[in-house]
């Protein structure tokens, strides 16, 4: 079988099952490292800004998912399912705790510059940092002096990011279409695709599929 696998997760820094999914790919990498020790996973993170025509202030949190489902009976119950998919993952995600949704064009801008200018140890900090940011301590992800405040936390030099911090609410363009489905979406070795916060199981399940492929096929992606 092939001993490389390339892993593309599209996602936002909003979309709460983006986190959940992030932490069972972590748990389905700890389980391929035991079955294949072998393999080498090359693992890039691709930002999707879901609300592109939110303004550079964003839009209150309860405001805005009251708008958007309905009534205070559904946002009640669509939070409890997050929070119980989040629980199965092992996290505690704050839902009471964020203010405001906001425009994550900048905090994908930052990302992306982290990709130049930091070590990949400093970016999967930044990128843990900034999920927790919004899920567990409730900062405001749109907020220039919270960015670089995350990004120096990270190791990052603040001269190093300011100048990707536009602040104006212009789009964040990654790969387009690239997520056409919805986030988080993960692909494969460059051809197999797997959308949403699946269980660890079925990652792993789709990694040693890919791999038998990548095998069969006389590749090594």
């Amino acid at each position: 079988m092939s001993r490389a696998l390339r892993i593309d997760v599209f996602f936002d820094f909003i979309c709460p099952w983006c986190l959940i999914g992030k932490r069972q790919l972590e748990r389905a990498l700890e389980l391929l490292h035991v079955s294949r020790p072998e393999v080498e996973v090359d693992l890039a993170w691709h930002g999707v800004q879901l609300l592109p025509q939110l303004s550079a202030q964003g839009e209150p949190f309860a405001e805005f998912y009251l708008n958007r489902l309905g009534s205070a009976e559904a946002v009640r119950q669509r939070q409890a399912q997050v929070q119980q998919a989040a629980a199965v993952a092992g996290l505690e995600i704050s839902l009471a705790s964020i203010a405001r949704m906001p425009n994550t064009a900048d905090a994908h801008r930052l990302l992306q510059r982290a990709d130049a200018v930091a070590t990949p140890a400093q970016r999967a900090a930044l990128l843990e940092r900034l999920f927790a940011a919004y899920f567990l301590q409730g900062e405001n992800l749109g907020d220039s002096a919270t960015l670089l405040a995350i990004a120096e936390s990270c190791g990052l030099e603040q001269s190093a990011v300011a100048d990707c911090l536009r602040g104006d609410a212009s789009p964040f363009v990654g790969r387009v279409n690239a997520a056409a489905g919805g986030v988080p979406h993960f692909i494969l070795n460059r051809r197999q695709a797997v959308s949403g916060a699946q269980p660890a199981e079925a990652l792993l399940a789709a990694m040693h599929e890919a791999l038998a492929y990548s095998a069969a096929q006389g590749q090594s992606a």
